[in-house]
Parts: C-alpha cells; sequence; structure tokens
C-alpha cells in the first residue's frame, strides 16, 4: 500500500483508537463512538495532517499535490473548530428547549435528540494534528 494512503488511514485510526484511553472523553469502545465527530484528539486534523505531510514528504514540498492537501487540511481543520463546533451549540439548544417542553410523543418521534459535540477544541485540533504528523514521519522513515 501507498504510504500516501496508509499513513493518513493509520493516523486517523490512531487518533479516533486513543479517544477511548482518554477518561474526559467518557467514551466506551464501540464502532458508533469508533467514528465518532469529537473528542481529544481530533481523527479528522490527524486524517489531514497526515495526507499533507505525507504528500509533502513524498512528491515534494513544492508540487501542486501538497498544495491541494495543504488547502484541503486548512478546511477540515477549520470545518473542525468552527462550523461543526457551532452546530453542537445548536444541538445543546435546541435538547434543551424540547426537554423544557415536557414529556410528549408527538416532539420525541419528530424531533429526535440531536448531537451536541461535533466540533473539536483548539487543544484536540492540535493533538490531532501532532499525531497526524508523527504517523507520517515514521511511515515515511520506516518504509
Amino acid at each position: 500500500m501507498t504510504p500516501i494512503l496508509l499513513s493518513p488511514i493509520l493516523a486517523g485510526i490512531a487518533a479516533q483508537g486513543i479517544k477511548f484511553l482518554i477518561k474526559t472523553n467518557q467514551q466506551n469502545f464501540s464502532l458508533k463512538n469508533l467514528i465518532s465527530y469529537s473528542g481529544m484528539p481530533s481523527g479528522h486534523s490527524a486524517l489531514v495532517v497526515s495526507l499533507a505531510v505525507t504528500v509533502g514528504l513524498n512528491e515534494g514540498w513544492n508540487s501542486s499535490f501538497f498544495a491541494i492537501s495543504f488547502i484541503l487540511a486548512i478546511i477540515v481543520i477549520r470545518d473542525a473548530l468552527g462550523i461543526r463546533r457551532y452546530l453542537g451549540r445548536h444541538g445543546r439548544t435546541l435538547n434543551a428547549l424540547i426537554k423544557d417542553l415536557g414529556e410528549d410523543k408527538f416532539l420525541d418521534d419528530e424531533y429526535p435528540h440531536l448531537l451536541e459535540h461535533v466540533g473539536h477544541t483548539p487543544a484536540q485540533v492540535v493533538v490531532g494534528s501532532i499525531i497526524g504528523l508523527a504517523v507520517s514521519l515514521a511511515v515515511f522513515f520506516l518504509l
């Protein structure tokens, strides 16, 4: 398998797996939690940083491929920090409003519980990015 494909996959799996070892994430091992959207560290950041670093190492830092992967990484990280975190706040507010309306079968059926943790904090993104960088360098120098 090519390092450009292997490194990001390994980085993403490593970041998602580490989430179960960190108690503050409060996640039990399950397939649903394995592909979760939030928590420490950011799997999205690990994956896209690993992709950009691996492309840079293999194709060159001045290549068009690196430029594309770098821009993709910026978009994904910005999305994790901004838009998805903002959506989590919306979910929390809407869940509280529905709860305040009381027990109602119609509300429960019509308005399911929304995800409240779908984004990342800056610290989660930094740690995920470090994992992505470390995995990329390890794969590059070991293969």
